[in-house]
């Protein structure tokens, strides 16, 4: 493990609960209220994703840096046929799995430790998912390029806009906490997914995020 993922492993075990409180609403109204605000399209890409997943029955999916199982099990609810889930912290895998213990879902969603260049993969999945992982990726273009190479329909992703008020924000913020996060423009996303060797991709702009689909075919 090389000190990058060694740092946000470490980051992301303190870090799970709190981050699982923006969707599961278990802090104070003030908290929210604040969420609602700034957060709101931290929501609205899991509904772009949902929809641009469609169909989601007796599919198979990837989610990779699938933090608490928000979307994984949302898929396997959709009575997705297989469902894979892979993060670094051990801290995420837990409640992830605890998670689909609870809802009985455990013929269905799976999750492992692990990022996805060091998981083998048998067999393609239908869709991957990147979502809220792109943040945090130092060399996009390699992990861009397994992700191309483990689907064979399609792949829905974010990607943090550049020159926001929100990318000074978490700069600042997360530096003071030892971790890099980055940042794109429209330009250099379809530069990053055209040398991945997706042929045909869509954009849409939700407040301070890209949201992307990228088709194989």
């Amino acid at each position: 493990m090389n000190n990058e993922i060694a740092k946000q492993r470490q980051f992301w075990d303190k870090e799970a609960y709190g981050f699982d409180s923006i969707y599961s609403g278990q802090k104070s109204k003030i908290a929210i209220w604040l969420d609602s605000i700034f957060r709101w399209d931290m929501y609205e890409r899991f509904n772009y994703t949902m929809e641009n997943a469609q169909p989601i029955e007796g599919r198979t999916f990837l989610d990779v840096g699938c933090g608490t199982g928000r979307y994984a099990i949302e898929f396997a609810r959709r009575k997705g046929r297989k469902v894979v889930g892979l993060d670094i912290s051990s801290q995420m895998i837990e409640i992830c799995q605890k998670r689909a213990l609870d809802e009985n879902l455990l013929d269905r969603v799976s999750f492992i430790q692990s990022d996805l260049l060091q998981y083998k993969i048998d067999n393609y999945f239908n869709l991957c998912i990147a979502v809220g992982l792109f943040d945090y990726i130092k060399e996009p273009l390699v992990l861009l390029t397994k992700i191309r190479d483990c689907i064979d329909d399609r792949a829905i992703m974010s990607f943090p806009r550049a020159w926001t008020w929100r990318a000074i924000v978490r700069t600042i913020r997360l530096k003071a906490k030892k971790i890099d996060v980055y940042f794109y423009t429209p330009w250099e996303i379809a530069d990053l997914l055209n040398k991945a060797g997706f042929n045909k991709y869509s954009f849409k702009k939700i407040g301070q995020l890209y949201c992307v689909t990228a088709f194989v075919k």
